[in-house]
């Protein structure tokens, strides 16, 4: 059985990168484009306004690069970050615990984005394909 699970692995941490990445974007356009009935009431936030504008931004080119599995750990660390800063500077001052202060959607993607960028980008990546280590692997079986 766990022989089973461990074969898979690379898919379900591949089908976890797509999901959370694509709420992550979404988030992100609905933020700037006031699109998809966002928490922002459907208008977008001021462009260049901290911290808002430059959040949507991470938001939206680390979930896009996520989804496609292109710069993952780096685009991972980089969404992480920008959660654990989301989550101490606007939510921790509220209350102490995430469900209290409104804080669990930032802290769940802090934390989905760190194991994404010690994970890898598992299967459905652009990573594995274009990467140098894909390359060498396909000249060496050819």
């Amino acid at each position: 059985m766990t022989e089973r699970f461990s074969s898979a692995q690379p898919y379900a941490v591949g089908l976890f990168r797509i999901v959370t990445a694509l709420l992550f974007a979404c988030h992100g356009a609905a933020s700037l484009f006031g699109v998809l009935g966002g928490a922002h009431g459907g208008g977008a936030v001021a462009a260049g306004a901290w911290p808002g504008w430059y959040a949507a931004v991470i938001q939206l080119v680390c979930g896009v690069l996520v989804l496609l599995g292109a710069g993952t750990r780096s685009a991972a660390f980089v969404a992480s970050g920008s959660m654990a800063y989301a989550y101490f500077s606007v939510h921790q001052g509220r209350a102490l615990w995430p469900i209290q202060n409104a804080g669990e959607a930032a802290a769940m993607y802090c934390w989905a984005f760190l194991l994404l960028m010690f994970t890898g980008p598992g299967a459905f990546a652009l990573d594995r394909v274009v990467s140098p280590a894909a390359r060498r692997r396909r000249t060496a079986a050819a």
